[in-house]
């Protein structure tokens, strides 16, 4: 029986406008010059950042297959994780950071965990520990809760019990937005949540023109919001 082969989740920049080994570390390129299969979130994506990682292999000889937020588990994932089973490694690229974490790369990890494939992931940046690490929050306990409701009476109601979870169990709670919705969402918080409630506000993370800010809702409500419409942002409560 062919020996399996493995499954290497690689990180890329969360900014275009940041050099790939600025975020990463050399040592990934070793690993991404040996992989000519690429489970990746957007193919146009994948293949500029393996470009702007100078790998070794030409662009055109790779194959690259999509799994994105239309991708339903099942026969297609499998079909996706066959190759691997069969001694072929491959590397998981998300569009923007790490892949696996608020990213669809969680699917094929998961079939290549009941396959006994081992899973290996490479360093490089994650924006929702970055913001982390620089808000000033506690870090000893946090909880990422992913998009909050559209609609702003269930996004409201949402608020309100993460900004009691913050407060009665002192456990940070991240959360993102489309960018083109940051400044409503921004907005809604400071209407929403109590004057000392503290929100951090993390924007285009690892790049020039990165935005990372912690004020209470009322210093929030004095200064006013920074920039982040359209710009990928974290908010953070606590």
């Amino acid at each position: 029986m062919a020996q399996k082969g493995v499954l290497y989740m690689i990180p890329c920049p969360i900014s275009d406008s940041t050099e790939v080994y600025d975020v990463v570390p050399e040592t990934n390129r070793r690993i991404m010059d040996s992989l000519d299969y690429f489970i990746v979130e957007n193919v146009r994506s994948a293949r500029r950042f393996l470009s702007k990682a100078r790998i070794s292999r030409r662009i055109e000889e790779l194959e690259f297959v999509e799994l994105n937020e239309h991708t339903v588990a099942g026969a297609a994932v499998e079909a996706m994780v066959k190759p691997i089973e069969q001694g072929r490694s491959a590397g998981v690229i998300s569009e923007a950071g790490v892949p696996g974490v608020a990213d669809p790369g969680a699917l094929v990890v998961e079939v290549c965990h009941k396959r006994g494939i081992r899973v290996v992931p490479l360093v490089g940046p994650s924006s929702i520990l970055l913001a982390m690490m620089a808000s000033g929050l506690n870090g000893q306990s946090f909880a990422f809760v992913g998009y909050l409701p559209v609609k702003p009476p269930e996004r409201a109601k949402e608020l309100k019990a993460l900004e009691r979870r913050a407060h009665v169990e002192q456990q940070s709670q991240i959360f993102i937005e489309a960018p083109y919705r940051n400044v409503k969402l921004a907005e809604q918080i400071l209407t929403v949540c109590a004057a000392d409630t503290k929100l951090t506000i993390a924007c285009d993370i690892t790049s020039p023109d990165e935005i990372i800010v912690t004020h209470s809702v009322a210093q929030w409500r004095k200064c006013g919001i920074p920039d982040i419409a359209k710009r990928p942002t974290i908010f953070i409560i606590g």
